[in-house]
């Protein structure tokens, strides 16, 4: 078992090693952490759901939240990593008494989901892997049928997917000049007569090959759980599913979250870039309400302040082509479902820890240049840990459908996507501050007044008032308030004996701005409310307010009714 104390974060841990570390820390902090199954994947693993919050000042219901999840691509391992050492951050702060942290878990709920796709993560975690990116369920065509084509996965047994190589005169690649083991794409002029050329694959296996062509078809791999949300869905998307929601992760994902209407922010762990990237995918930054996008971008201060990570908008500047946007992901489902500020975080970014500089916003699309792809793989041989091998020196290996080929290249699991493992607790580190900060900025309903008037004759004027003491309006967004996605604030007032004789007992309170509001021109108190109730009881009964708001939480006071 891998208990909090071993584990250091520097390694990715396998699914029973994952549901033992969360379940040894919900036992050794019951009163902090509670761990649940939301859900089941496709290959029958429980979906785990881990709850963060004191619960001596309330359930976790009552309180706004932060929901946090990860790893829904298999190969981004570096996000449950993340996830886990958020749990660990905010379980240490409390038992250490740190203010912030203190305060957040007395007034703040923090859902983690540490792996959205356990079964692909197992592929790519097993001893001889098999790559996946997302989900391992057979796409578009249930029978699995390997087409023909390269299937990437381990195929000399050393635990690894590197690349292959082999010469062709016609081939895309050559040997950078600098050095014969780094390989870079053939320039638009070509190159010299008699300058050795290669043909480069991922490692793995080729399906009834032809002798001259290798296609790299898109099922099974190309199903994609981050593009089976409702948001934007569709069949042109590469990867979508049948349908919203057809992949049980995600159908399970969406309805766990529905079902904490509580949530106020939300951050999807990825990786790779070293960015926070917010919504939408699918449209400017002009179409946005603009209230959203100055808090977003508050908020993006605060994020880059705490992690280093710049922030930017997912259509502004990580989109390649705007005619062919990318939908269906979660931070915009988010967003435009729940009216909730959304991120995705893309953990490590391999070019600036290589050369000092950020790598392209449209990496994604264009790749490294040839000199970044040289400073990395220099950068890698000169790491003093050899677990990683980040970069492999090439070596022969007699493949069974190609042939003499190299195997070595990059192993881009330890490179270009995640971290040297002896790198991943301090990429991630500062990410559980911000978080924390997050949660903080969340709406919450406090009764700050409370007063008490004789009317006479038994009858009583009781009166609350209500404060929104959080940075956020209690919509959270401009728009959830504009589609109408977050029911009012809700008053009660109870006592044994006590008759309201003013109407009903239950009252409706609308909205709440926050702090924020007064940075946009706000006069007066828009983030605070008043209540009242005439009501009949004899002097010195007591009566009972409670307001609720499904993301600003609950609070509750006891009033007597007695003027001295």
């Amino acid at each position: 078992m891998t208990s909090q104390t071993a584990y250091a974060f520097d390694r990715y841990l396998r699914y029973d090693e994952l549901v033992a570390w969360v379940d040894e820390l919900a036992v050794a902090n019951p009163d902090l952490v509670a761990v649940e199954t939301y859900g089941r994947s496709f290959e029958g693993r429980d979906l785990l759901l881990v709850t963060v919050t004191d619960s001596s000042s309330g359930a976790h219901d009552t309180k706004p939240a932060q929901w946090i999840d990860a790893s829904i691509h298999a190969v981004e391992l570096t996000a449950t990593v993340a996830a886990c050492r958020v749990l660990h951050r905010l379980v240490d702060g409390f038992r250490s008494g740190d203010e912030t942290i203190t305060r957040a878990l007395r007034t703040r709920t923090f859902y983690v989901v540490p792996r959205v796709n356990p079964d692909g993560a197992e592929w790519v975690l097993a001893d001889r892997p098999r790559f996946r990116r997302s989900s391992v369920r057979p796409w578009p065509f249930a029978d699995a049928h390997r087409w023909p084509g390269l299937h990437e996965e381990d195929i000399d047994g050393d635990g690894r997917i590197l690349q292959m190589r082999f010469p062709d005169p016609d081939g895309p690649w050559v040997a950078h000049g600098d050095d014969a083991r780094v390989l870079v794409p053939v320039p638009p002029a070509g190159v010299a007569d008699g300058m050795p050329r290669y043909r480069v694959l991922s490692e793995g296996t080729v399906e009834d090959f032809d002798g001259f062509t290798v296609p790299s078809p898109r099922a099974p791999e190309g199903l994609d759980l981050n593009r089976n949300f409702p948001a934007g869905w569709g069949t042109k998307v590469p990867g979508s599913g049948d349908h919203p929601l057809s992949e049980p992760e995600i159908d399970a994902l969406v309805r766990a979250m529905v079902a904490r209407p509580n949530i106020c922010g939300f951050n999807a762990f990825h990786t790779s870039g070293g960015v926070l990237l917010r919504p939408s995918s699918t449209m400017p930054d002009s179409k946005l309400p603009p209230k959203d996008l100055w808090a977003w971008k508050q908020l993006a201060a605060i994020g880059t302040e705490l992690t280093g990570y710049p922030s930017h908008s997912l259509y502004e500047d990580f989109t390649w082509d705007t005619s062919e946007t990318m939908s269906g992901a979660s931070d915009d489902w988010a967003y435009e479902h729940l009216g909730v500020f959304s991120w995705t975080t893309e953990f490590w970014d391999v070019v600036q820890a290589a050369t000092g500089h950020k790598q392209s916003t449209h990496f994604w699309y264009t790749g490294p240049t040839d000199d970044e792809r040289l400073a990395v793989a220099r950068w890698l041989d000169e790491l003093d840990d050899a677990a990683d091998d980040g970069f492999v020196d090439w070596y022969p290996f007699d493949h069974p459908q190609l042939g003499a080929v190299e195997l070595g290249g990059w192993n881009h699991l330890h490179s270009w996507t995640n971290p040297p493992r002896s790198m991943l607790c301090a990429e991630v580190d500062r990410h559980a501050d911000f978080a924390v900060a997050q949660a903080l900025a969340a709406p919450c309903l406090d009764i700050a007044h409370t007063a008490v008037d004789a009317v006479g004759d038994g009858t009583w004027r009781v009166t609350v008032g209500v404060a929104n003491t959080g940075w956020l309006p209690t919509t959270v967004t401009a728009q959830a308030a504009i589609h109408d996605l977050v029911r009012p604030i809700v008053a009660d007032l109870a006592g044994a004996g006590v008759v309201v004789l003013d109407g009903p007992a239950r009252r409706k309170l609308g909205q709440l701005d926050g702090s924020s509001s007064v940075r946009l021109g706000a006069a007066g108190t828009p983030d605070r409310t008043t209540c009242s109730w005439l009501v009949a009881a004899p002097a010195g009964a007591e009566v009972t307010v409670t307001v609720r708001h499904q993301r600003a939480g609950t609070d509750s006071a006891t009033i007597v009714l007695d003027t001295r």
